[in-house]
């Protein structure tokens, strides 16, 4: 692979600083702007952000480096399978649109663990926040750098370790200096460049190989297919039906530095719609970030590691002058993930176990202190928990994300979804599978992972498999704890009937989204 370093001219210098320049300025402008309770703004944007706001910010925090890299790779060894892992997510923006945004929203709550600890208790809610710390230290930060980190290694040739020194500094300026808000104008601009940029990558590698019929005929034609056969040994069909709703749920309904987007809305109506939106974002991933893998697949074969197929077309297809647009991109996805999963683990410490716990009385100057504090310690943690990944051996990357949101998801899916659609929960249960539960998600999860680690010991189900296994075995266990329990389940806060409906303009954008969901799996041979 050509190192891109070589090929930087003057002109994609001026680009970087250009492009640093006003991603600051914009930043500024969002922290500085108007005069806004410092912890509203920090936190929450002070309630005030629109649909585009929201669904940008949400894609902006979902793709990250990861996606650049792990997308690709995967396009590049099997095809397009992996946008299952994007298509069929509307379902489950579809939940957190209509079931859980309307509770989050009426509940008036700053936090994921606030919510449940409305209705179970200031235990739940302690339990809740300290595991929600731990996924998103993981989850996001740690797997977002380390994708981060892998790409910087290859564009200028330097250790893991600085890479992910600087990378993480930059991004968590913006989670330092302005919250939520800031994060979230930068990302609209962000997200547009980006849709740009690797826009111009898809073409001209289609215009390289010679057409959009090239591009079908020279790839194998299992490459198209989004569903394949049960006995596929890398992702057959029932392992992404039972097992990636389990990761899902999570990872869109109850996960703080995404659903944080949406607890931010300025109403209900522009959360909706919001989420409507990261859906119609979403659409775009198979020709921005998948398709190129299976380009570089057919213009370049035989790569000694499928996780540099990304920059491999890079460096290869864009010419002088562009490549300065290549770091903007990678910039731009790590500001946006990085610094709101920092965001997000800033408003959980702060909210849920500082002011809750420790210093009830605090004033909007020491919570923000707190917050930023907070934000440090995550990006140190997180460059040793990079470290700690670097070593996993035998998955590819994108194996290896999806695999750890898959032993993290199964215990905050059973709760939020009992909490919401079972009323005869009751606390113990819901204690019981956040910590006993979670301990043994993490558990199999650390098995599967480090210790027998499934590329050498066979006896392993899909990691897909074994995540919903985890998920049924904790859900009929909580079910078994809340029947036998003496203690009668805490009343619903927010009953059904006192939620608002949906207006008619969120009901079109969400039922015109299904019908192309619909369409585009059928026509890539979904059913």
């Amino acid at each position: 692979m050509n190192n891109i370093l070589s090929k930087l001219q003057t002109i994609d210098y001026a680009i970087v600083g250009v492009y640093l320049l006003i991603l600051l300025y914009i930043g500024y402008r969002a922290s500085f702007g108007k005069k806004k309770k410092d912890d509203e703004t920090l936190f929450l944007a002070g309630k005030s952000l629109s649909w585009y706001s929201i669904g940008f910010n949400m894609w902006g925090t979902n793709v990250g480096p990861s996606m650049l890299l792990a997308f690709a790779s995967i396009g590049y060894t099997t095809g397009i399978v992996a946008g299952n892992f994007e298509w069929y997510a509307f379902v489950f923006l579809l939940l957190l649109a209509m079931v859980f945004a309307p509770r989050y929203l009426a509940s008036k709550v700053t936090t994921m663990p606030e919510f449940m600890g409305q209705r179970y208790g200031d235990g739940t809610r302690n339990i809740l926040a300290w595991y929600a710390l731990i996924k998103i230290l993981i989850s996001w930060l740690s797997l977002g750098l380390f994708a981060g980190g892998f790409l910087v290694r290859q564009i200028l040739n330097i250790p893991m370790t600085q890479s992910v020194i600087v990378l993480v500094s930059f991004a968590g300026l913006f989670a330092f200096a302005g919250g939520l808000k800031a994060i979230a104008r930068v990302n609209v601009f962000q997200m547009i460049l980006l849709i740009i940029v690797s826009l111009m990558l898809t073409i001209i590698g289609i215009h390289k190989i010679g057409g959009i019929s090239e591009l079908f005929n020279r790839a194998p034609s299992e490459y198209w297919n989004l569903i394949r056969p049960a006995n596929d040994p890398g992702y057959p069909w029932p392992a992404i039906l039972l097992g990636y709703p389990v990761a899902a749920i999570a990872f869109f309904c109850t996960d703080q530095a995404m659903v944080q987007s949406v607890l931010g809305a300025r109403n209900l109506e522009q959360g909706q719609l919001g989420v409507s939106f990261i859906g119609w974002l979403k659409i775009l991933s198979l020709p921005l970030f998948i398709i190129p893998g299976v380009i570089c697949y057919e213009l370049y074969p035989g790569l000694a590691d499928p996780n540099e197929a990304y920059m491999t077309l890079v460096t290869n297809l864009f010419p002088p002058g562009l490549n300065g647009l290549v770091i903007v991109v990678l910039i731009a996805v790590l500001v946006g993930t990085i610094g709101s999963s920092l965001n997000a683990l800033s408003t959980v410490f702060t909210t849920d176990i500082y002011v809750k716990r420790i210093n009830p009385s605090a004033s909007n100057k020491q919570i923000i202190k707190v917050g930023r504090v907070a934000v440090i310690a995550g990006c140190l943690f997180a460059i040793l928990m990079v470290i700690a990944i670097d070593s996993i051996k035998g998955l590819n990357l994108f194996d290896v994300f999806q695999a750890v949101l898959g032993f993290i998801a199964p215990p905050l899916s059973v709760v939020f979804l009992l909490a919401v659609f079972w009323k005869r929960t009751t606390r113990k249960a819901i204690n019981f599978t956040l910590s006993a539960g979670s301990a043994i998600s993490l558990g199999i999860g650390v098995l599967y992972l480090w210790v027998f680690p499934a590329s050498e010991y066979k006896f392993w189900p899909h990691y897909l498999l074994l995540s919903f296994f985890i998920f049924a075995f904790l859900m009929v266990l909580a079910m078994i704890i809340s029947l036998r329990d003496k203690e009668p389940p805490p009343a619903v806060v927010i009953k059904k009937q006192d939620l608002p409906r949906p207006t008619k303009l969120v009901w079109r954008v969400w039922v015109a989204l299904i019908i192309v969901m619909i369409s585009l799996y059928i026509f890539f041979n979904g059913f």
